[in-house]
């Protein structure tokens, strides 16, 4: 009887129905945190799922040729189950192996790694490290983003009783949701006192009335909120509003005198259609406009735009395991590819004769080079612009050529182009650091024409999620 529905559905060609499929095990994981099962040389992807469970499954989108399901009735868990650690696990779309216990995910990510370089760069990859554990699995984030909305997100997950969809909340948006928003009461992805100070910016917020935004009517006064905080316990606060008022100054000096470990209290004024800031003031009410951290005899600056790595400690490893890799010898010139804040640059510079740090966001280039001359590092020399215009044979001509190039782009990898240019420059050795091991696959692939791959370490940047950071030292052949 398994069978019999979900055959009739796809034979007699129906419209696409939720329906039921029983006893079913649960084959492996996959990507983006699903789970898989063939059924008839069907793929069905399951969400929240393990490796090993046997269940009752919910399919709820079925397509020619794959399914989506979730688990209706868990019969028998698998060994890798855990109970989840957060109380809104399964709404929020968040922390998607919660459920997975953590050895397991490490185990997976490394896989992943594999699998990518195999499938989509051709290659055998032999000897993969394991993947470095994060030092923390709970409360590990120095930077959470939350969204005022008047439209809460409801789901099966949430208990019965909940709150009527129009309702105002703040929290995360819903997978693949950008006019609703997950009432978060708890997260332990920041330590405390995130959550304290967020409930008390709500329940202030709801007490006196503010308007939360609606995201399809374009209105509402209260946005976004950004919480900052550095391994020396100091927090920044930025609150984003939709217009000027004078709620605004009375709002933040009850949010200041409620916690004095917020140090820095910033605000935003942003009208536009979309929630980015980078291209809009920030206004102090309280404090410096940054926060500083510090790893090994470094000092860093970041502000309420920098891109900082967001696992404090696991980013300290990250930059020493590059380091070791990159290998880097006093004479040699180093090109650290979308360096964003400076971070790598300036963490590898003594070991090389100068170093050239590139990257599209102007600010980010301004905090790299404020960095440098705070922590008296005179052999780097940082640049903003597009990548694949910045580096040009008069660039190249102009700065030396590197010996080295480290390479950490967005999750989208490095444009066709600056492959090309990588390819014809010839550095000696190529350090890849990517947050998106599909991604760094495409790019090797075309880089092997030139390169052989020297050593591959994964590392856990987002425990509890199925991301995964890939650092690819390769050579020239």
């Amino acid at each position: 009887m398994l069978f019999i529905f979900y055959i009739f559905v796809k034979y007699l060609n129906l419209p696409t129905l939720a329906y039921t499929l029983e006893n079913l095990t649960v084959e492996k994981y996959a990507s983006e945190g699903w789970c898989v099962t063939r059924i008839e040389n069907k793929v069905h992807f399951i969400e929240f799922a393990a490796a090993g469970d046997v269940a009752d499954i919910l399919v709820f989108n079925d397509k020619k040729k794959f399914a989506q399901a979730r688990i209706q009735n868990l019969i028998s868990p698998s060994a890798d189950r855990v109970e989840p650690l957060c109380p809104h696990f399964g709404v929020c779309g968040g922390c998607k192996w919660q459920h997975v216990n953590y050895s397991s995910q490490l185990k997976f990510k490394k896989q992943q790694v594999i699998d990518s370089l195999e499938k989509i760069a051709g290659v055998n990859p032999e000897d993969v490290l394991d993947t470095i554990a994060s030092p923390k699995t709970q409360f590990y984030r120095n930077k959470l983003e939350f969204s005022f909305s008047n439209k809460q997100w409801l789901s099966e997950a949430q208990p019965k009783g909940a709150d009527k969809e129009d309702s105002n909340v703040l929290g995360f948006h819903a997978p693949k949701r950008f006019d609703k928003v997950v009432d978060i009461d708890k997260c332990v992805l920041q330590p405390e006192p995130s959550n304290e100070i967020r409930n008390f910016i709500k329940d202030y917020a709801l007490k006196k009335e503010f308007t939360f935004h609606d995201a399809k009517a374009q209105k509402g006064w209260l946005r976004n909120m950004i919480l900052r905080c550095n391994e020396a316990n100091d927090w920044m606060l930025i609150m984003i509003f939709s217009s000027e008022s004078k709620e605004i100054l009375p709002f933040l000096k009850a949010i200041a005198n409620q916690f004095s470990v917020l140090n820095h209290i910033l605000y935003v004024i942003n009208n536009k259609a979309n929630d980015t800031i980078s291209d809009l003031d920030v206004i102090s009410f309280k404090g410096e406009k940054f926060l500083t951290e510090k790893m090994e005899d470094l000092t860093f600056r970041i502000g309420p735009k920098s891109f900082y790595q967001t696992n404090s400690q696991q980013a300290y490893q990250l930059y020493k395991i590059v380091r070791n890799l990159a290998d880097i010898n006093p004479t040699q010139i180093v090109y650290d590819l979308y360096t964003g804040t400076g971070t790598i640059a300036l963490f590898v510079a003594k070991q090389a004769q100068k170093v050239i740090g590139i990257d599209y966001v102007e600010s980010s280039i301004a905090d790299a080079k404020f960095n440098a001359e705070a922590n008296h590092i005179s052999n780097v020399s940082f640049f903003a612009g597009d990548m694949k215009k910045v580096l040009t044979n008069d660039f190249i001509l102009a700065n030396g050529k590197p010996d080295v190039i480290i390479t950490d782009p967005a999750r989208a990898g490095m444009d066709e182009q600056v492959v090309e240019k990588i390819l014809e420059i010839a550095p000696l050795k190529l350090v890849y650091v990517s947050c998106n091991p599909s991604t760094q696959a495409r790019d090797i692939a075309l880089l092997k024409s030139k390169y052989k791959i020297e050593k591959i370490q994964p590392l856990d940047m987002f425990p509890h999620t199925y991301h995964v950071e890939s650092v690819i030292s390769l050579s020239l052949i």
